[in-house]
């Protein structure tokens, strides 16, 4: 399928260099797919643990409950291979809700 570029209002078709160009830019992006999705998991893991932080103080007794949620979202990307495992993984629920 040709590609375009919009040149002052005119369909100008791809070269065979800007083809070649975009295509590596295309797989980049694609090869990448799983680290952006780890990256997304991890963020928002990280949010999660960040907010129960205060539990880890030396003042506080943990409730086993507690270390095993925080536990399980620490090991959330243990094992995740594929963009699809990403995306279907679920994160644990937080004790009491």
């Amino acid at each position: 399928m040709t590609r375009y570029n919009l040149i002052k209002g005119v369909k100008v078709a791809f070269t065979a260099e800007e083809e070649t160009a975009r295509n590596a830019e295309e797989k980049k992006w694609s090869d990448d797919s799983l680290n952006r999705a780890l990256t997304f998991l991890r963020k928002r893991r990280n949010e999660l643990l960040a907010k129960t932080d205060w539990m880890a103080n030396s003042d506080v007794t943990m409730s086993d409950d507690w270390k095993t949620y925080r536990t399980a979202l620490r090991d959330l990307p243990s094992g995740l291979d594929t963009v699809e495992k990403v995306n279907a993984k679920e994160f644990p629920t937080k004790p009491g809700e």
